[in-house]
């Protein structure tokens, strides 16, 4: 069996010729953006090292994701945006490749809408795998459980390369068969049944780019249009906010702003034939007006995270777009591009590593075994974390090698 996967929300790695202009939405680059590569590499090994240092103890507060009804942030609370943030970056270059292979409108609305369903059923999952179960009424583990999702995961969105469509089929089949019966058996307290207790990260993100997906489709890629919609979210998240009618809107209102900027500092750097100095001017610019809207409504609102903000959101935008503008002066302006082979593995199957460590927990928590809690405390615990990040990226990498990947 070979698996494969076509990352294709990201930038295209082979040239493909452009769209007809009747579909043409920006004129962006037909070859993979290894700047692009590095941040999204970047933002999933650091999600590994502070998700393995999210119950140490002794390591710098900084690090970590502040208590929660703090006012501020920890580096642990900008990796999400973060990963918003490469989502958004992704969306141009993902419509393209759609339009490029011919798909007309109607299916590429229906792509999207198909990633942001995966994003969302498997957000559900793994949220039921961490809360609300009774293992009594499952009548088995809930780590055995979580491994027999991810072997549904598997089976629905690995790329197989079978001569048989047939058995293609019946695989996946049998993947969506294997979520319904997982579904079905999973039980809480007194009995309950499966619901979204909340999206979970892979859940929130999905509704994120659905959101904005579906803009920058309606918009035909209009910048103005997008820069305008970023406004219009932190007023959709003070209206909700004030009434108390919406929270789960105003959360997704402030986690799609995130996305948005990410999308608009994509066409800064790549859309149109502008030279380099005036993408950094106009990126420069664009983070300056992120971090000043996040100053002033920080007179109002607190920085959190888990409270969705708007100051957390417009910092983390305008600390992304800084990270980036780095990145692609270093990249692509200066060539210094080895480097990005360390976290290249991450970049090219950022589900994989997402999902990788928690299939890992699931099989530690089956056998019973557990984590020596020197690695769980001060300089131990970050050279332990150091170590597991480095592990993750290298497992990946090895799977890379034998075309073992998701695709969604």
């Amino acid at each position: 069996m070979l698996l494969s996967a076509d990352v294709d929300d990201f930038p295209l790695p082979l040239p493909l010729p452009p769209p007809p202009m009747s579909l043409a939405f920006n004129d962006l680059p037909r070859q993979r953006i290894l700047s692009v590569d590095a941040f999204r590499g970047l933002t999933f090994v650091l999600m590994l090292f502070v998700n393995f240092l999210a119950g140490a103890r002794g390591v710098p507060a900084w690090l970590l994701h502040v208590d929660r009804g703090a006012d501020g942030m920890g580096l642990a609370d900008i990796v999400f945006p973060a990963f918003l943030f490469a989502v958004g970056m992704s969306i141009p270059f993902g419509v393209h490749s759609r339009l490029a292979r011919g798909d007309g409108p109607g299916r590429v609305f229906g792509h999207s809408a198909w990633r942001a369903l995966a994003l969302i059923v498997m957000g559900v999952f793994m949220v039921n795998a961490e809360s609300g179960y009774s293992e009594a009424a499952m009548r088995m583990p809930i780590a055995a459980w979580s491994l027999a999702f991810y072997a549904a995961v598997l089976l629905v969105w690995g790329v197989y390369r079978f001569d048989s469509a047939l058995l293609n089929g019946c695989l996946r089949g049998a993947g969506v068969a294997l979520l319904a019966a997982l579904a079905l058996l999973w039980r809480g307290e007194h009995g309950a049944m499966m619901t979204p207790q909340w999206w979970g990260i892979l859940g929130l993100i999905g509704w994120a780019y659905l959101a904005v997906a579906l803009l920058y489709q309606a918009g035909r890629g209009h910048l103005p249009l997008l820069l305008g919609a970023i406004p219009a979210g932190v007023a959709l998240y003070m209206i909700s906010n004030r009434t108390g009618a919406a929270t789960a809107l105003s959360g997704h209102a402030i986690h799609s702003v995130i996305v948005l900027a990410g999308l608009a500092c994509a066409l800064l750097f790549f859309d149109g034939q502008r030279g380099a100095p005036q993408r950094m001017r106009q990126a420069a610019a664009f983070a300056l007006a992120l971090a000043l809207a996040g100053w002033v409504l920080h007179q109002w609102y607190p920085v959190s995270k888990i409270g969705a903000t708007p100051p957390w959101a417009l910092y983390c935008g305008a600390l992304c777009v800084a990270v980036f503008a780095l990145l692609y002066w270093l990249v692509e302006v200066r060539a210094a591009r080895r480097w990005t082979m360390l976290v290249e593995p991450a970049a090219t199957s950022p589900l994989l590593t997402y999902l990788l460590p928690f299939a890992i927990g699931a099989v530690i928590s089956l056998a019973g075994a557990h984590f020596r809690p020197a690695l769980l405390e001060g300089g131990a615990g970050l050279l332990a974390g150091a170590v597991f990040t480095a592990t993750i990226v290298l497992v990946v990498a090895r799977l890379n090698i034998h075309n073992c990947k998701l695709k969604i």
